[in-house]
């Protein structure tokens, strides 16, 4: 199990980037708005991939896929963690402050655990609560687990028998809310826009940032329309989620973790099994702006080809040594799992950002966000998602991403825990709350 004793320290001054500086004044005071925790943000920022970030044995169930978020001016003592436990994933958030000298202020950490592995995450949280203890001298009592997701009613009484604190459960659309308000309003470099020519052209932070479309995708997918911090409506998803593709590619390649399906679709070519607008035309369909690269019909080409092969195999035909291979007799695949994967990637990814397009015309929404596990960052699926939003909209709208997807409920249920005897006072608030 990994060591839940850490963070590690801080090098030097040049840890801290550029970016720190703030270009907007949002960034530079402290949250304090109703019903949501008051922290110090002033020069917040997300470590580096790999420099800071601790390595985690991915057999423990547990993995650490994301920069930290330094939250050097918060030094006040932290005394409870956040989890979101969905279908598929396990989100947890905590905080560590750096060692050997807490002037440094700490940072959020952001661990995820696959749902079917939920007690190697009780474990981790025991050994969390273990750690604050000896360091703090709390009692259980004062500890506390946030717990949101459809996992914090099914797994509850099992989160207070195993952790012997208190587990409060929140609110699963509040908690998304309040974390994508909290990322686009307060960390720097968080908010990005994704294309081919500009991979991750970050976006300014905003406080004028309602009214806004957010996509959850997830196990399956949810999309709310937020018109202010508690004004919310879910107006509308699809079951063709993540688990979906999870589940599907499971069937049809043997992969069995979602960043193998990811990885397959890296290196497959979909046109193999997708049939393309060229296929049809033998160019591009330019009267009406189809190029022949756009997938006509996803895996349009698998019966036709399935049925050759097994003609051609039927008349003892075979390949020329050399030929890519379409029918696998050993497997009974007939297609390349990687090619599979791609294309049942883009069709999921083509399906939701062309209803998000549909919501987002239909309330009148100019911003639409992307979030939950689903993306993980993956470039094609943000390029898939990026270019439906663009093509539908004539290029009048844009799809918005964060480096912290996976984790806008956890971070939001982490927010909602409110702090014992806070002064009203704004000034006091930033700097002696005693909880984050």
């Amino acid at each position: 199990m990994p060591d839940p004793h850490w963070p590690v320290e801080v090098a030097n001054s040049n840890a801290y980037p550029v970016s720190i500086e703030a270009n907007s004044t949002a960034i530079d005071d402290t949250i304090t708005r109703p019903g949501s925790v008051r922290i110090n943000v002033t020069g917040a920022f997300i470590v580096s991939d790999g420099s800071l970030t601790p390595q985690i044995n991915e057999e423990d169930g547990a993995v650490h896929d994301t920069g930290d978020i330094r939250l050097p001016h918060h030094t006040a003592v932290v005394s409870h963690v956040a989890v979101d436990i969905g279908g598929s994933l396990a989100k947890l958030v905590y905080f560590t402050r750096e060692p050997h000298s807490p002037s440094l202020g700490g940072r959020l950490n952001f661990l995820k655990f696959e749902t079917d592995r939920i007690e190697q995450c009780l474990e981790f949280i025991g050994q969390l609560k273990t750690k604050h203890q000896a360091l703090h001298g709390s009692k259980p009592g004062d500890l506390c687990v946030m717990a949101t997701g459809g996992g914090a009613y099914k797994y509850y009484e099992r989160m207070r028998e195993v952790l012997g604190v208190e587990v409060l459960r929140e609110d699963e659309m509040e908690c998304l809310i309040i974390g994508l308000d909290f990322f686009i309003t307060e960390i720097p470099n968080e908010v990005f826009t994704y294309s081919e020519t500009d991979p991750m052209h970050f976006a300014e932070a905003r406080t004028d940032i309602y009214p806004y479309l957010l996509v959850n995708i997830g196990s399956g997918v949810s999309m709310v329309k937020v018109s202010g911090p508690k004004r919310y409506e879910r107006i509308g998803g699809t079951s063709l989620g993540g688990g979906t593709l999870w589940g599907l590619l499971s069937l049809l390649t043997g992969a069995r973790t979602f960043d193998e399906m990811l990885g397959m679709a890296e290196r497959g070519n979909n046109s193999a099994v997708d049939m393309l607008v060229g296929d049809i035309y033998g160019t591009d369909y330019g009267k009406i702006g189809l190029k022949s690269s756009t997938i006509a019909s996803s895996f349009g080409k698998v019966f036709k080809m399935k049925r050759l092969a097994e003609d051609d195999a039927e008349d003892g035909g075979g390949l020329a040594n050399g030929d890519r291979a379409h029918v696998d007799g050993g497997s009974g695949r007939h297609f390349a799992p990687e090619d599979i994967s791609r294309s049942l990637l883009y069709a999921i990814s083509n399906n939701i950002g062309q209803i998000a397009y549909l919501q987002s015309e239909k309330h009148s929404l100019e911003h639409i966000y992307f979030g939950g596990s689903f993306i993980r960052g993956h470039r094609q699926t943000m390029n898939t998602l990026s270019y439906a939003i663009k093509f539908w909209s004539k290029g009048e709208k844009k799809a918005y991403f964060l480096r912290h997807e996976g984790y806008l409920g956890a971070v939001g249920a982490f927010l909602k825990r409110q702090p014992r005897n806070v002064s009203t006072s704004p000034e006091v608030a930033s700097s002696t709350s005693s909880s984050i």
